[in-house]
């Protein structure tokens, strides 16, 4: 722990030797992050969790304004880095299944369905911004369990908090997040 902390730090000051160091530290941690979350992709999705580990992870040391407390503040980032990544091809995805870049296509080429996952991944996360500012904290625990992956002993443990917290902490999420996405679905409709 304390040399994934001075390595932290170590990444947070630029040192790209110790960048090298990091990855093989954290990895096996990120990459049971990327499986939880290509394991909720619709069959045929394009990203492979290896691929969604080095995007998060280059997103991550890429930034060299971005430092971490420790190592609940690296893996919330690695979670949060995961989440707009997914968020972004879903946006992409929807742009183009809506008309944006179109182009001529061959009546074979056509897909015959749509998956709506990507839709969902949209709805969630629209609602996860509102909860932020709404509660912080319940954001962050979502965040956690969903895009991360992270049980309840986990999370609690990352958010500085007991199991019994995140757990009452996950009901109210859970319940202001459908309303939030019935809300703003019955405004889009």
């Amino acid at each position: 722990m304390n040399d994934l902390s001075s390595l932290l730090h170590a990444v947070a000051d630029c040192d790209p030797q110790r960048a090298d160091r990091l990855l093989p530290l954290v990895y096996d941690e990120l990459r049971r992050l990327a499986a939880h979350q290509m394991a909720k992709q619709p069959p045929g999705h394009t990203l492979q969790a290896t691929a969604l580990v080095h995007e998060a992870f280059l997103r991550l040391i890429g930034n060299p304004a971005r430092t971490w407390a420790d190592r609940r503040h690296f893996f919330a980032s690695a979670a949060e880095a995961m989440r707009h990544i997914l968020v972004d091809r879903a946006r992409r995805k929807a742009a183009v299944r809506h008309g944006s870049n179109a182009i001529a296509l061959q009546w074979d080429d056509v897909p015959l369905a749509a998956d709506s996952d990507d839709d969902d991944v949209l709805a969630i996360n629209d609602a996860l911004e509102a909860l932020a500012a709404h509660d912080p904290t319940a954001a962050e625990l979502v965040k956690l369990r969903f895009f991360g992956g992270f049980t309840f002993i986990e999370a609690a443990e990352l958010l500085g908090t007991s199991e019994r917290t995140a757990k009452r902490m996950w009901t109210y999420a859970r319940a202001w997040l459908f309303e939030e996405i019935q809300r703003t679905a019955g405004v889009a409709g």
